[in-house]
């Protein structure tokens, strides 16, 4: 039985941080229905999110606020991420997702100006990780029902970060090494 239900608080010490193993296997999909421990550990996670973001919560526990969270950050090898934030516009996007796949992108991409940052990552680190500015995405809820998404922007960059981590792929692998500010050639990509 994981330690993760809706009664347990995650706190930085449950992320795990880059050199893990975790972060860098490719995480298998889960059964569908979800299991009642699948749905637990999703709304635990949720509520990390909530709390990461609640100035009181945060402070108490330590909290670096955080926009996702995939599953192998805090150890379960399970394909399935949250994220909960609001974009530029007020629209809240709170999402629990599994087996989460892209369908298709734009040929546009955009970045981030201030580089994204991980719960993950301790260090900071700057450069340009380019994303596509819109994604469809085919996953399930956590009462198995298929979904299909969309997004665009900012919440595309969220959606891309963590399945990048259930892929085994950091957002710094995504930074030109020889020039972190250097943006791909041939390609539409404006900052966001």
């Amino acid at each position: 039985m994981s330690k993760f239900t809706s009664s347990y608080t995650i706190t930085m010490k449950d992320i795990i941080k880059e050199g893990d193993p975790i972060l860098r296997q490719v995480i298998g999909v889960i059964s569908l229905p979800p299991s009642e421990e699948d749905k637990e550990e999703l709304a635990c996670m949720m509520q990390f999110l909530k709390n990461s973001q609640d100035p009181a919560i945060a402070k108490k526990y330590g909290l670096r606020a955080g926009v996702g969270l995939s599953a192998n950050q805090i150890g379960l090898n399970k394909r399935m991420f949250v994220v909960y934030f609001t974009d530029e516009k007020g629209k809240l996007y709170e999402y629990a997702l599994i087996n989460p796949k892209i369908t298709s992108t734009s040929t546009t991409m955009v970045y981030l100006p201030q580089s994204e940052g991980c719960l993950s990552v301790d260090r900071e680190i700057q450069g340009y990780a380019p994303r596509y500015e819109r994604i469809k995405m085919k996953a399930y809820d956590m009462a198995g029902n298929e979904l299909n998404l969309r997004f665009k922007g900012f919440p595309a960059v969220v959606i891309q970060h963590e399945l990048d981590h259930l892929n085994g792929i950091m957002f710094y692998d995504r930074i030109n090494s020889e020039n972190p500010f250097k943006l791909p050639e041939n390609v539409e990509i404006k900052s966001i």
